[in-house]
C-alpha cells in the first residue's frame, strides 16, 4: 500500500467534536465555528454588479471587501460542505410552470459539538426561471435551480451571509419582456408599495434575490443590534413585512 493511501484517509478523520484532526478552525465568541473565515480566498471575488451599480470601479483582489460586496463560487461551498460534514444530500424539484422551476434540498449533517453531538437536518429552497437565468442557463433551468438550493441550504446553516455566485439573477433583463407583461399602471402602484421599496432595495444593496437571501441581511441587523423584531419568525416573504416596519428596514438597508 502506498503512503498516499495511508496518508488519504487520515485527512477525514474528525475529534470527539466532530471536527477534523487536520484542519485550524474559526471560533466566534460564542464558542462555535465561524464557518465564513474558514472560506478560502480563492473562492472568492468582488461582487461587479455591486460595483458597477453605484457606478464605482471593481476592485481588482477582496481585500477590505465586505461580505455584501463579495460573491462565493459553487467550489467555496462545496468545500464548506465537506469541512462540516454530512451524510446526505438530497434534491426534490418542481416544475411549477412553463420557465419556472422550484428546488429544495435536505442535508444531513454530521453531528458535533454545535449541534449537541447529534446528526441535524436542514433544508433550504430556491427557484431558477426565464426571469432570473442567463438565456444559456435557462436550458438548464432544473440544475440552476439545485445549485442555488443547495448553496442557500449550506451557506444559511452555517450563518455564511456572502451570496453564492449561482443565486444572482444573470438574466439582466434579457427575459423580462419575452417572459412576463404587466399592465404599466399596476406595476407602477406596486413599485410604490413599502415591501415592493424594500425588496429593490435589498436587491440592490446586498445582491438578496430572494427573501431567503434576506434573512441573512435580518440576521446581521439583530446581532448589531440595529432592529429587532420578534414578529420575523412569521415572515416568509417582503409582503408578509408591516409597511411600518419596512420604512424601518428601508432606512438600514440603505446605509449598507
Amino acid at each position: 500500500m502506498s503512503k498516499n493511501n495511508i496518508y488519504g484517509p487520515d485527512l477525514y478523520k474528525r475529534n470527539q467534536h466532530g471536527l477534523l484532526e487536520n484542519a485550524s478552525y474559526v471560533f466566534n465568541e460564542d464558542g462555535s465555528v465561524d464557518w465564513r473565515s474558514m472560506i478560502k480566498d480563492e473562492y472568492l471575488y468582488p461582487n461587479k454588479d455591486w460595483f458597477e451599480y453605484r457606478k464605482k470601479p471593481v476592485p481588482e483582489s477582496i481585500e477590505g471587501l465586505k461580505d455584501n460586496q463579495l460573491l462565493i463560487m459553487l467550489g467555496g461551498i462545496k468545500s464548506l460542505a465537506k469541512l462540516r460534514g454530512f451524510k446526505s444530500v438530497k434534491f426534490n424539484t418542481e416544475n411549477v410552470s412553463n420557465g419556472y422551476v422550484k428546488a429544495s434540498c435536505t442535508i444531513e449533517w454530521l453531528s458535533n459539538y454545535e449541534s449537541n453531538n447529534t446528526s441535524i437536518t436542514y433544508e433550504d429552497s430556491a427557484n431558477a426561471t426565464l426571469d432570473n437565468t442567463s438565456s444559456f442557463a435557462s436550458k438548464f433551468l432544473e440544475t440552476i435551480a439545485c445549485n442555488r438550493a443547495f448553496v442557500r441550504c449550506v451557506r444559511n446553516f452555517l450563518n455564511v451571509h456572502i451570496v453564492g455566485a449561482d443565486e444572482i439573477d444573470k438574466s439582466k433583463g434579457a427575459n423580462n419582456a419575452k417572459s412576463f407583461e404587466y399592465d404599466s399602471a399596476e406595476s407602477t402602484n406596486v413599485a410604490l408599495t413599502p415591501s415592493a421599496m424594500l425588496e429593490k432595495a435589498a436587491r440592490e444593496k446586498t445582491g438578496s434575490d430572494s427573501f431567503d437571501n434576506f434573512k441573512t441581511v435580518l440576521r446581521d441587523f439583530w446581532k448589531q443590534e440595529q432592529y429587532r423584531n420578534e414578529e420575523i419568525k412569521n415572515w416568509d416573504s417582503f409582503s408578509d413585512i408591516p409597511a411600518k416596519e419596512c420604512r424601518k428596514l428601508l432606512v438600514l438597508v440603505k446605509k449598507l
